[in-house]
């Protein structure tokens, strides 16, 4: 794990023993802090019994702590947690902070850092791979779900990959990457924002502004560059070249393009050869539940994007194919269609589920044939009932899960199971 002598001697508080709660205050003790700890979970603090003080730190009293560390579902704009440390002046930060100023003490080092609505899994693993298959000591961590502060710390010029949430970066204030990457930015998660997609787009901007000197950055959409660099940010736009992705069909679609070829410009920065870069880029195996490549019976492929969970995030799914027989549906974060309108044309048929299938199902009916199926168990049996060779039955739901699953991880993996049952 990652430690540090500047947490020694140190007292925080930490909120939230999910896996990157748990990281904390395993790598705060090992560095010799003393450690607050608290969860709702009654399990989940007794696995700190006897090590550290179990206490709700928003009934504490705060006095002389270095920091409150909480875990990035909690939602600062409306948690008691944020006005209450503030009442005592200490911090509120993540575990992203807590490596933030741990870096000092690591050996040399480089930090690429990306963030995005969309995109940012793909290339914080996308780099990470090239990285990788370079002979470049690399890691990755942050939102991707790997807790950066419970990887071993790298050799000299090794490279730390972190996929950023806006969440993460609220909790951030001294992350000066060398290498950043804004992909796009669209209306997402503002609940957390108390609606206002402007405090959202800060957000991610932050990204930016605690970089230094030339460290560089680029922004993924065209649209998204022009207008931050109207506002002032010196920044660099990652122009996609044809063919980008061609020597991978696991990296299929517009987006995968933009993410493939800020994957590169990454990677040209870090130094890495042509053939370097070629090399990791066709041999990178993908992620799960994301253009996931589930089978092909009788012809029919069958697609697991079960990570689009917006309509910005599964329109270029739906521009990848042709034929599509579309799965869709779950809780809804936006009113509409949104993007996924354009992309109409390469949908054959369309399966609705979960809370927004029927209205769904209202805007699809008057342009593609649509079944309303209400569960994926249905959907995926007519899908293949309706799919002739040549056909794919993709499941990129525009929705996020939680209506009829846990997260969008147990969504993709039911749509798995469906399928091989098939066979």
């Amino acid at each position: 794990m990652i430690t540090s002598p500047a947490f020694a001697g140190k007292r925080y508080a930490v909120l939230g023993l999910a896996r990157s709660g748990r990281a904390v205050v395993r790598s705060l003790l090992a560095s010799g802090a003393e450690v607050t700890a608290w969860d709702a979970d009654e399990e989940k603090r007794a696995e700190f019994a006897g090590q550290v003080e179990l206490a709700d730190p928003v009934e504490a009293d705060l006095t002389g702590f270095a920091g409150v560390v909480v875990s990035p579902g909690v939602p600062l704009n409306t948690h008691p947690i944020k006005p209450h440390a503030d009442s005592f002046g200490v911090p509120v930060i993540g575990d992203i902070e807590l490596f933030a100023q741990a870096r000092a003490n690591l050996p040399p080092h480089k930090v690429v850092g990306i963030t995005g609505t969309n995109g940012k899994s793909t290339t914080t693993a996308l780099v990470h791979h090239i990285l990788k298959t370079a002979g470049v000591p690399s890691t990755m961590g942050g939102n991707i779900g790997l807790p950066i502060l419970e990887q071993e710390p790298l050799p000299e010029g090794g490279v730390y990959v972190l996929e950023l949430s806006s969440y993460q970066i609220d909790l951030t204030y001294s992350l000066d990457c060398e290498v950043a990457v804004l992909l796009n930015i669209t209306p997402d998660h503002l609940d957390r924002y108390d609606g206002d997609f402007q405090a959202y787009r800060a957000s991610k901007l932050r990204l930016f502004d605690l970089q230094s000197g030339n460290h560089l950055n680029f922004v993924g959409d065209p649209v998204l560059y022009r207008a931050i660099v109207a506002e002032g940010y010196s920044t660099n736009p990652v122009e996609i070249e044809e063919g980008i992705t061609r020597e991978n069909p696991v990296l299929a679609g517009p987006h995968n393009a933009q993410n493939t070829m800020a994957a590169r410009l990454v990677c040209v920065e870090l130094d890495l050869t042509s053939d370097e870069r070629d090399q990791g880029v066709a041999s990178y195996p993908g992620l799960p539940h994301r253009m996931e490549r589930v089978a092909e019976i009788s012809g029919v492929a069958y697609v697991n994007d079960s990570k689009g969970t917006n309509t910005a995030a599964s329109a270029p799914a739906l521009a990848a194919f042709e034929n599509i027989h579309w799965i869709l549906g779950g809780l809804a974060k936006e009113p509409g269609l949104g993007e996924c309108e354009a992309e109409l044309g390469h949908v054959k048929a369309a399966y609705t589920i979960g809370k927004a299938g029927p209205d769904f199902a209202a805007l699809l009916e008057p342009r593609v044939p649509t079944l309303q199926c209400e569960t994926l168990d249905r959907a995926v049996s007519a899908a293949h009932d309706a799919a002739t060779s040549g056909d794919t039955v993709l499941l990129s739901p525009a929705c996020a899960s939680f209506d009829q699953y846990r997260d969008f991880e147990a969504r993709g993996e039911h749509f798995r199971e469906l399928v091989e049952a098939l066979r």
